[in-house]
């Protein structure tokens, strides 16, 4: 028997890559890789009836370490789409040995 897709079993990606959102946390990457990204919202406005972040802190981490050690890069940036930006570009890098 196999199981039906629904809408709610969609991931959704950014690159081909999942994001995974738990409260002000977004994870980056794919959790079996050696390397994922972990952005915190520490800030949001209200635009008419959302909640829009406007200052976020982006870790790049390795998946083999554990406490702070797992930290390799840190940033801040003011945006969504500035913190995903630098984050892809970092994971990729990270993930491609360079």
């Amino acid at each position: 028997m196999s199981a039906k897709k629904t809408e709610s079993d969609a991931v959704l990606t950014y690159k081909d890559k999942p994001l995974l959102r738990k409260g002000n946390l977004i994870y980056y990457g794919n959790h079996d890789d050696k390397y994922i990204i972990c952005m915190q919202i520490e800030e949001t406005k209200k635009a008419k009836d959302l909640d829009v972040s406007t200052h976020i802190v982006i870790n790049l981490q390795t998946n083999a370490a554990p406490g702070k050690e797992r930290i390799i890069k840190k940033a801040e940036r003011d945006g969504l789409y500035s913190a995903l930006d630098i984050g892809e570009f970092w994971l990729t890098d990270a993930l491609e040995g360079n």
